[in-house]
């Protein structure tokens, strides 16, 4: 019988993608009999969030524990740093698993100061992304990099969330000294069941964070370009919270699309994806997106931007592929609303996403990176 772990995941922004993955992992881990803890900021996240931490409480035996963490280096970040640590102290950890820079950095420095006075703790560290977004060629980007470097010899392994991240990091940062895997996202077995439409539902859903990263303002754009192709405006709904949200509301109203476009706050994916009858994914950057993942295994049918690792969903050459540009976006939209079940036909099917996606594959291949590092 495997041995039961500490395990404590600790991360920045309780939103999105990468709080996704860590309350997948947590229920799997928890499933597994080991006992674990988060420790997150205590300054993101709404009301939908707060649902979700009310929900997984009780069966986190580490507990849930926010404090305040800035985004981005500043003067604020000692204090942020040394309380988040005291949290870390406390819960003893025999793995740390940082997700994201904030997270990896914490997690990596707290676990090489917890060995100082302490049996080993395992440091694990999963970009999702990140630093990684950052361009090698500005200052920013260079600085982040060297970190990386750096950070490296306080890592006992990486995880990848995809083969383009893995390829991201080696080209810009220089190829890991220290072990490291590709472990896809994974997907709950429920979350394999169609979604049906609502009767009233709109032509098109985007869902996800509302800032230019993730292309909100090029899905606008499509949707006013589609229209006058279509010689009617497309009816749209967009669901997420984020800072640049009030942008795209003028965004909207500038374009004439104000009675087009409903704007919702974050809700579960399953109930965003009867909101309408097409999804489009515009980011302009990813890692491994599971909003992508979700509305697959759901069965609905999408048009999502080939970067980061989601070609390695679709596969290379998938007509449901895009670059993140409007004009491009808007032609696929009338491609794919003119004949929506032939199109339909044309994404990956359940069976072989379970086998590559699944969260039971997820976790077990990420608790034999734990073991590993701890050489149980």
């Amino acid at each position: 019988m495997a041995a039961h772990l500490r395990i404590v995941h600790c991360f920045r922004s309780p939103v999105g993608g990468i709080f996704r993955h860590v309350r997948d992992l947590t229920e799997a881990q928890v499933a597994a009999g080991h006992s674990v803890g988060i420790v997150c900021d205590s300054t993101t996240g709404g009301d939908y969030e707060e649902r979700l931490f009310a929900a997984m409480k009780e069966s986190l035996a580490l507990g849930i524990h926010r404090t305040p963490m800035q985004r981005h280096i500043g003067p604020g970040d000692l204090a942020a740093a040394w309380r988040t640590y005291g949290i870390i102290k406390e819960l003893r950890p025999d793995v740390l698993h940082g997700h994201g820079a904030k997270g990896g950095a914490y997690a990596r420095l707290f676990g090489s100061l917890l060995r100082v006075s302490r049996s080993r703790v395992a440091r694990l560290y999963s970009p999702h992304g990140g630093s990684l977004h950052y361009d090698e060629t500005t200052a920013t980007g260079k600085l982040f990099f060297a970190l990386e470097r750096f950070m490296a010899r306080f890592t006992d392994c990486l995880l990848f969330v995809s083969d383009y991240e893995r390829k991201t990091y080696r080209r810009k940062v220089g190829e890991p000294p220290i072990p490291n895997r590709l472990v896809y996202n994974g997907l709950r077995a429920v979350e394999f069941e169609p979604v049906a439409t609502a009767a009233d539902a709109a032509d098109l859903l985007y869902i996800g964070m509302m800032r230019d990263l993730k292309g909100p303002d090029i899905f606008i754009d499509a949707l006013a370009l589609a229209g006058i192709e279509f010689g009617r405006p497309l009816r749209a709904v967009m669901v997420g919270d984020g800072d640049d949200l009030p942008r795209y509301h003028a965004q909207v109203e500038q374009l004439g699309l104000t009675n087009h476009v409903r704007f919702l706050p974050p809700m579960p994916a399953g109930e965003a994806f009867a909101l309408a009858e097409l999804i489009v994914v515009p980011s302009r950057a990813e890692a491994m997106p599971y909003i992508v993942l979700e509305a697959l295994a759901a069965g609905m049918p999408m048009i999502a931007t080939a970067v980061g690792g989601i070609p390695e969903i679709f596969g290379e050459g998938s007509p449901a592929l895009i670059w993140p540009d409007a004009g491009q976006l808007a032609d696929s939209l009338r491609t794919a609303l003119n004949d929506l079940g032939a199109y339909r036909k044309l994404m990956p099917q359940g069976r072989e996403l379970k086998a590559r996606f699944g969260a039971d594959v997820m976790a077990a291949e990420i608790e034999k990176a734990y073991f590993a590092a701890l050489k149980l």
